[in-house]
């Protein structure tokens, strides 16, 4: 059973109205710096792409723009609201597709993806259901494949700007608060991956963390 700490489904008036409020948040900022995080991740044409909590799929259609009409994109979603809008949205690409998964737990998926991407949606999980995660990823990557985590950087919350501080206690879960102290680094070693590359973005309190699953060619 999901924690009762955990916010990762998105419902109601939220769910109906995500990417205008994350405009308004932003002040109108927020596509472009996602289109900005997207253009950084290195995404080749034809790459497939499992997107882990794809929301409304706004991500998807912008990471479809890198990987032309030669890639794939499954998103994996639960809420139902949210993937509605996603298939309305991408309706225009027959190169996606979403799929009502709870990424937690077993995917039918085995070296089938060249990158994963799960954008504000790892802090919302217990640490262990993130190593649910991990674990899944890792097996549904081809040899080779990146995980790419965008989400809060680590930072000491207690000496941050109030307005920060005020958004963590105020809008976010518990569990974000716990995240932004995680050494996700050595959490994701644990579970396979290496060659780590880091991206920050909004003043360093964002983090694109990419991720690599060795190979096989690897030499020690």
């Amino acid at each position: 059973m999901p924690s009762t700490r955990t916010k990762v489904e998105v419902k109601g008036f939220e769910a109906k109205y995500y990417d205008l409020l994350m405009d308004l948040l932003t002040f109108g900022r927020y596509e472009g710096m996602i289109r900005k995080i997207i253009a950084d991740m290195g995404i080749q044409r034809g790459d497939e792409i499992v997107d882990l909590g794809s929301g409304t799929g706004r991500n998807d259609c912008i990471m479809l723009e890198h990987t032309g009409k030669e890639g794939r994109i499954v998103g994996l979603e639960i809420g139902q609201e949210m993937m509605a809008q996603a298939v309305e949205k991408c309706r225009d690409y027959p190169n996606v597709s979403f799929v009502y998964q709870r990424i937690e737990e077993p995917w039918e998926y085995e070296e089938e993806f060249d990158r994963a991407f799960i954008s504000f949606v790892l802090h919302g999980f217990e640490d262990y259901d993130k190593e649910k995660i991990f674990d899944n990823v890792y097996k549904a990557l081809k040899p080779g494949g990146y995980f790419q985590i965008l989400d809060y950087n680590e930072f000491d919350l207690k000496r941050t700007f109030l307005p920060i501080r005020w958004l963590f206690e105020k809008a976010e879960c518990p569990l974000a608060s716990e995240f932004v102290e995680l050494d996700l680094k050595k959490m994701l070693s644990e579970h396979g991956f290496g060659e780590f590359d880091t991206k920050t973005y909004a003043l360093d309190y964002v983090r694109l963390l990419t991720a690599r699953k060795p190979d096989g060619t690897e030499t020690a």
